[in-house]
């Protein structure tokens, strides 16, 4: 990706360009000069706030969308695919019409492309069902599927892992690494999912007062340049400076879930981030979580839940449908718990356990006398009697003060804080966006000052800027939390540790979201392997493949080399890091190559780290 302009020194095809692009709407201007252009092996990931301009901008480029001025420019024969936030499929389209049309099986079946999609995507939906048939989330998972079927030059993807679980972001990922060869093919994607942006971006636009900002590298390196740029500017406000001074602390320190495989290790990371303290004091939030909780929160002891069985006069549960089973957590005052698990199994449940609006069929739920539970749900209910009030009445009807971070902050304090403009205070609710919603949803919800906070998916209809934001706020926030999202980014970031629910049971992730990929990696390997028909394997006495003869010298010759190269690697990773170090730390051109490299290396690492384990697992059989 470059800004069109002089020639730079680097032999690429150019694919598509915007020159001098300018957009305004009876209230407001868009876009204003802009020049931009993407180039054949260029990976752009879009963020700005909202309402900035971020699909505008695609629709732009798509040609979908005539600009008042300036004009878009594409490569000739290049073809462009695009998803998008609308839904124009018909609701009598069967979903196999819909990904092959009309096609026999034996003649998509043979393209490995086609194949994986539909595993990656489709998996879990009926082939033979109408789209009418279908949630919003399924149909557009069909849409995403339709299009990455398909040969494109380029693509242009608009909130792709809006309705995809942890492991479909994780696949649509590893699809769009290796989608096209290096230097081949163009992508730009518009997301809030920052851990998505880092996996599969090379450059970042940032859309913002009707320019596009172009950005060396993917979520970290932008978010490094950003706090440089704006250390150096002082015209820049300085609550987005702090933000994202702190996003960057988090990045560069890394997670439990990441220290394994930190993004960058720069010299001028450590400056920036020098003074700034880590994002939680844990024992001074804890301390105040037990004075505010007491040592009992909810205890969850031998649970199980069973939707549609009959109950006998012991009390057992039979029949039915055994959602959850032997869920033994005890849940601490302060604690900061993720949960992970595919859809249906069983998430939902458990937050209804702990919110008391569900009764366990076996064990029992025993809560503190202090408890107070509140849940950002993902149907904004808070809001539904307050449609027709406007933002500033809905305020004054709440306390005048509240307490994060040692300091006493007004309700309008708070509202500007999570983003919201003067202008905004005068605006009905039912007026907002989807996202002011959401923040004013989780405003109230704080205001009221429960002391365990849920949050079911929270991050839909926000972007970066006010994430970072709500993340902030959260990390000053005395109380157990639990949160359930897709977003990885953010779990890692607001929760010490995660769970899965796997075979209705609760199983803790020392390893993150990591761990938790590996673990559905080889359930799903064992189903497959399961209920395949012919090979040369065989099954042991735990259900393992069990290898013989040539196949288990091969296997074993294999781990042996993997491990080899699994040290190799790290070498090289180590040696890399140096090298980052000792970098001048104002060309940026170099340490996006070197990052570039880096990431190479570490996809590298760890799709033989995923060998690896199987190899383990086939040995151990």
């Amino acid at each position: 990706m470059r800004p069109a302009g002089p020639a730079y020194p680097r032999t690429v095809a150019h694919l598509l360009g915007a020159e001098s692009l300018h957009l305004e709407y009876p209230t407001r201007v868009v876009f204003d000069k802009v020049t931009i252009g993407l180039d054949e092996g260029d990976r752009i990931g879009v963020v700005g706030r909202n309402g900035d301009g971020k699909s505008t901008l695609l629709n732009l480029l798509a040609g979908r969308i005539e600009p008042d001025s300036g004009r878009v420019t594409m490569r000739r024969g290049v073809t462009l695919g695009m998803l998008d936030q609308s839904d124009v499929l018909p609701d009598d389209l069967v979903v196999s019409e819909a990904i092959v049309g009309h096609l026999d099986e034996h003649e998509w079946a043979g393209d490995a492309k086609v194949r994986d999609v539909i595993d990656g995507l489709l998996s879990d939906l009926p082939w033979g069902a109408t789209l009418g048939e279908l949630s919003g989330g399924q149909r557009r998972r069909v849409g995403l599927a339709k299009l990455l079927i398909g040969d494109w030059d380029i693509i242009f993807l608009d909130e792709p892992t809006n309705h995809l679980d942890v492991e479909g972001i994780a696949w649509l990922a590893q699809h769009l690494r290796n989608r096209w060869p290096a230097n081949q093919g163009g992508l730009i994607v518009v997301t809030h999912d920052r851990w998505f942006l880092d996996e599969v971006s090379t450059d970042t636009w940032e859309v913002h007062d009707r320019i596009i900002e172009p950005f060396e590298g993917g979520y970290a390196a932008y978010i490094l340049q950003r706090v440089e740029r704006d250390k150096t500017a002082a015209t820049m406000e300085s609550k987005r400076q702090n933000l994202a001074r702190k996003e960057l602390a988090w990045l560069r320190r890394g997670a439990p879930a990441r220290t394994t495989k930190p993004k960058f290790r720069i010299d001028a990371a450590n400056e920036l981030i020098a003074n700034e303290p880590p994002p939680r004091d844990t024992v001074a939030l804890s301390q105040l979580a037990t004075a505010r909780l007491g040592k009992d929160v909810v205890d969850l002891i031998d649970v199980g839940v069973t939707y549609g069985g009959t109950t006998d006069a012991g009390g057992a549960v039979a029949g039915g449908k055994r959602v959850l089973h032997d869920i033994e957590w005890r849940i601490a005052p302060g604690e900061r718990t993720g949960i992970l698990g595919v859809n249906g199994a069983g998430k939902s449940t458990l937050l209804s356990l702990i919110a008391g609006t569900l009764q366990p069929t076996e064990g029992r739920v025993k809560r503190g006398k202090t408890v107070r539970v509140a849940i950002l749900s993902q149907q904004l209910d808070e809001l539904a009697d307050i449609l027709d009030t406007r933002v500033m009445d809905v305020i004054a009807g709440q306390k005048s003060s509240y307490v994060t971070g040692g300091k006493e902050l007004t309700p309008g304090q708070l509202l500007e804080r999570m983003g919201f403009m003067s202008e905004q205070l005068s605006t009905p609710v039912k007026d907002l966006s989807g996202g002011q919603r959401r923040r004013l949803q989780l405003l109230l919800i704080l205001l009221g000052e429960p002391n365990v906070l849920i949050l079911d998916e929270p991050t839909n209809d926000l972007d970066t800027d006010i994430l970072a934001a709500i993340e902030d706020l959260l990390d000053s926030w005395p109380g157990t939390l639990i949160v359930v999202s897709h977003d990885r980014y953010l779990l890692e970031r607001v929760t010490d540790n995660q769970y899965a629910i796997l075979q209705g049971r609760m199983r803790h992730l020392p390893g993150g979201v990591e761990e938790y990929l590996k673990l559905r990696a080889v359930e799903r390997g064992g189903s497959a392997k399961a209920t395949a028909k012919g090979g040369s394997t065989t099954q042991g006495a735990t259900g393992k493949p069990k290898l013989g003869g040539a196949e288990l010298r091969n296997a074993q010759k294999e781990f042996a080399a993997a491990g080899r190269k699994l040290e190799k690697y790290a070498h090289q990773i180590t040696e890399l890091h140096n090298r980052f170090a000792t970098h001048d730390q104002g060309d940026y051109a170099g340490l996006a190559k070197l990052q570039t490299e880096l990431a190479t290396l570490e996809k590298a690492q760890g799709e033989l780290e995923f060998r690896w384990l199987e190899l383990t697992e086939l040995l151990e059989g």
